[in-house]
């Protein structure tokens, strides 16, 4: 079981626009950049977050996006379920024909688990993500910054 490329991708630029949230709205192509992204794929992946309600955008100049509410409530089944990806552990994809066009012995498992995950997911908010650690650690990279102290106050403004 794995989630695809384009779940994966839409975390992770939802995760960068949270960090570097603030008054004026973050470009594509600073994300693209930040998170190499092909910047085209960025475009198809906030067009449907868009149409989902998790971000706004701003045109014109110095326009981009910016989270549509707070990064607490924005939550990563949401994005993956915004770009219409399913964390599925059925080898079927859910059609239940496993097993030369039945449902396989494990089915239900494996429907279970996938369950699970999508719960597990939707307790997990972009702000916990900012918090963490090792996300601090690599945006600190990312930016240069050699003091926690500044990227705390920079992710927090």
């Amino acid at each position: 079981m794995k989630l695809t490329t384009k779940g994966r991708y839409a975390v992770t630029a939802m995760l960068d626009l949270a960090i570097h949230a603030s008054d004026k709205p973050i470009s594509l192509a600073d994300i693209s950049e930040r998170q190499v992204i092909s910047l085209s794929y960025l475009e198809q992946l906030f067009s449907k977050l868009r149409r989902q309600g998790l971000v706004e955008s701003v045109r014109g100049p110095g326009g981009g996006y910016c989270l549509s509410r707070g990064a607490e409530v924005i939550f990563v089944a949401q994005v993956i379920d915004a770009v219409n990806e399913a964390v599925d552990a059925t080898g079927c994809r859910g059609t239940e024909n496993c097993q030369a066009g039945n449902m396989c012995l494990t089915h239900h498992l494996w429907t279970d688990l996938s369950n699970q995950i999508h719960s597990f997911l939707s307790d997990i908010s972009l702000a916990d993500l900012v918090s963490e650690g090792e996300v601090q650690e690599h945006t600190q990279r990312q930016m240069g910054k050699t003091n926690t102290a500044e990227l705390l106050n920079f992710v927090s403004e």
